[in-house]
């Protein structure tokens, strides 16, 4: 993932804990628009209506173009840290207002690059309504990066160098090898003693040079 260090925390030299944020990374080539239309401006909005845009930091001098995405499962004020309650007596009846998803033209984005946070005034063409009111899977492909795989590999390589080491040079064992029988048994083998004094037998000195052939 590539894109533009946004709410930088932290400094050089400065000692930081695990797991604390550092700064975030915003990809200004693939943001999209979040437009709030009024619940009464949706019913015949479709996902794949052409939309047209105009951002208040270019002004009306450059037009984007883009398609609808899809629709917010829920108001805004529904998801709020302290939602609206209509079963009381005195609750004033507000027009709510429904998040849809802009998808832009990577090209334009490209040529006129857009900041996150800024404000734009959207019109969507419903004049055609063979689309689909809500969005049965998700098309976005899913962001993943593999900056940490060159990592991992150098580390495994490490720590094998480190075991062959240890081994006198030869390769690390694999983690389900079972050892050798020979090699265990070597560890109860039985040491060999000397006999006691009184059980050497007699030699030819001890009868007096004579030896019973019989």
């Amino acid at each position: 993932m590539t894109g533009y260090v946004a709410k930088r925390s932290v400094q050089v030299g400065q000692r930081v804990a695990a797991g604390a944020p550092l700064m975030a990374v915003v990809p200004l080539d693939q943001v999209w628009v979040d437009a709030n239309f009024k619940e009464v401006q949706i019913t015949h909005m479709r996902i794949g209506q052409p939309v047209t845009l105009e951002a208040d930091v270019y002004g009306s001098k450059v037009k984007y173009t883009g398609k609808v995405e899809g629709f917010s499962a829920g108001t805004g004020s529904a998801f709020s840290l302290l939602p609206a309650q209509n079963a009381t007596g005195n609750w004033i009846k507000v027009v709510q207002r429904l998040p849809v998803r802009i998808a832009l033209d990577p090209q334009q984005l490209k040529d006129h690059p857009l900041r996150v946070g800024l404000s734009m005034n959207v019109t969507v063409d419903v004049r055609r309504e063979e689309g689909a009111a809500m969005v049965s899977t998700t098309a976005a492909k899913p962001m993943q990066t593999n900056v940490y795989d060159k990592v991992a590999q150098d580390a495994d390589q490490l720590i094998s160098r480190i075991i062959a080491l240890n081994n006198g040079g030869r390769a690390a064992a694999p983690a389900n090898a079972v050892p050798a029988k020979a090699r265990r048994s070597s560890m109860f083998r039985p040491t060999t003693r000397p006999a006691p004094p009184w059980r050497v037998p007699p030699t030819a000195a001890d009868h007096g040079g004579l030896t019973d052939r019989g």
